[in-house]
């Protein structure tokens, strides 16, 4: 299906907007440097999430309060994702990028300056969780529905996966590099970093040609358009079923930064040395799961609810690993299930969403995947702090894969019923 022309420039100057359904999104210009973008500012983002976490730890040495942090980083969208979502679908997608952008910018900067002087404290660390939180709200569903403006619909479904991919593998990476950072020369490094990398963003948005963009048309505003959101994901149960999953596996399984640390320091005490060398390994896997998910394409609904329970599973058995050898052969796996599984879910969360309405659903998503992250940090640092880290990790391996279980019950039920009703 033929893209719609632009505002700024006929179909004729963009030979692009003809081509058929399988013409390759990097073969455009602007697709490149949106993914260089992505791949950047997720890898920065996640950068000072972990150096904020580890900071937390150093002056705490509580994996309890490395939970609340985690938590104070990802709330925040719980509160704002919805307004947020139709903040997206009204106004300018790259004019919100910038901005969200430059608060990341100043964000690090300040950190750096102020871990680099010697005087922070926990309440400082914990305020800028919060305003990294919300400025994230507003600012990853905005990337991930501006792909579709960038490549328009002609290439939009491998266009989706590959974003998707290069997100998560950021969100893998950027521990591992942060980590690295902080062991050589400190958290001031890694936020330093961050705010560097921010301005290689900032350049990166300037650069997207404007006349081959394909806006999409703004959603009405007025009363009642937030609830539309809701609606729309409630209206469509397995659109419903797979968010609820990412959720469930958000809180019940992505806690690395509290359970690696904790690794860390309490079983192997090999400080933050091993701190980054889990986060790296992590993101090898991270890097596999990324071409897998390539590979595999369309993975359906029972591709998505299998990754999920072998993410699970491989949780479990890796707190189990008797030696740091085998250890950090699993987390390896762990990475790999766990890109896998974000991949597939979220690549069928924005196709099975309209454009109009796309914003909004992802605004759900998000929150819901990374508000269980936050809830799961804290309930990673209280198993942590009773029972031991293995423990911890056991359980929430152990939830991880029942929450899959569950779910796929779920998604049969709902699909037998549909069945039963058509032939009625």
């Amino acid at each position: 299906m033929p893209s719609r022309r632009t505002r700024s420039a006929p179909a004729a100057a963009l030979p692009h907007l003809s081509q058929p359904r399988w013409y390759h999104p990097l073969k455009q210009h602007n697709y490149r440097l949106f993914l260089a973008m992505q791949l950047a500012g997720s890898l920065g983002v996640w950068m000072q999430r972990l150096a904020q976490d580890w900071l937390v730890l150093q002056l705490t040495g509580s994996p309890a309060a490395v939970g609340a942090a985690v938590a104070l980083q990802f709330l925040p969208m719980l509160v704002v994702g919805p307004l947020a979502g139709l903040v997206v679908d009204i106004f300018p997608k790259r004019r919100i990028m910038m901005v969200c952008q430059s608060v990341i910018v100043l964000l690090g900067l300040g950190l750096a300056a102020w871990a680099a002087s010697g005087t922070i404290t926990v309440a400082v660390v914990y305020a800028s969780c919060i305003a990294l939180g919300i400025t994230a709200a507003v600012d990853q569903p905005t990337r991930q529905v501006f792909v579709n403006e960038v490549v328009g619909d002609a290439a939009l479904r491998p266009a989706i996966g590959l974003n998707n991919a290069l997100s998560q593998l950021g969100a893998m990476a950027g521990p591992a590099l942060s980590g690295v950072l902080i062991a050589q020369a400190g958290p001031a490094a890694a936020f330093a970093s961050n705010a560097l990398i921010g301005v290689v963003v900032l350049g990166l948005i300037a650069a997207i040609r404007n006349h081959e963009l394909h806006p999409s048309t703004p959603a009405a505003r007025g009363r009642g358009q937030v609830l539309a959101g809701f609606r729309y994901v409630r209206e469509r149960p397995r659109l419903l079923l797979v968010i609820l999953l990412a959720g469930l596996l958000g809180a019940f399984g992505m806690n690395g930064p509290v359970v690696l640390a904790a690794f860390a320091e309490r079983v192997w005490h090999n400080g933050v040395e091993g701190f980054g060398l889990f986060n790296t390994v992590s993101a090898v896997g991270a890097l596999a799961g990324a071409l897998l998910a390539a590979r595999l394409g369309n993975m359906g609904r029972r591709g998505i609810v299998a990754a999920a329970g072998l993410f699970g599973l491989f949780q479990l058995v890796a707190a189990l690993m008797p030696t740091l050898l085998l250890f950090v052969a699993m987390l390896v796996v762990v990475g790999m299930m766990t890109l896998l599984f974000l991949t597939s879910a979220a690549t069928a969360v924005q196709l099975e969403a309209g454009p109009a309405i796309r914003g909004r659903v992802m605004a759900l998503y998000l929150p819901l995947l990374l508000g269980g992250h936050a809830c799961g940090g804290l309930l990673a640092g209280w198993l942590t702090e009773q029972f031991g880290v293995r423990a911890g990790l056991v359980v929430t391996g152990g939830l991880g894969m029942l929450s899959a279980v569950v779910v796929g019950l779920l998604l049969w039920w709902h699909r037998r019923r549909q069945r039963f009703a058509t032939r009625g």
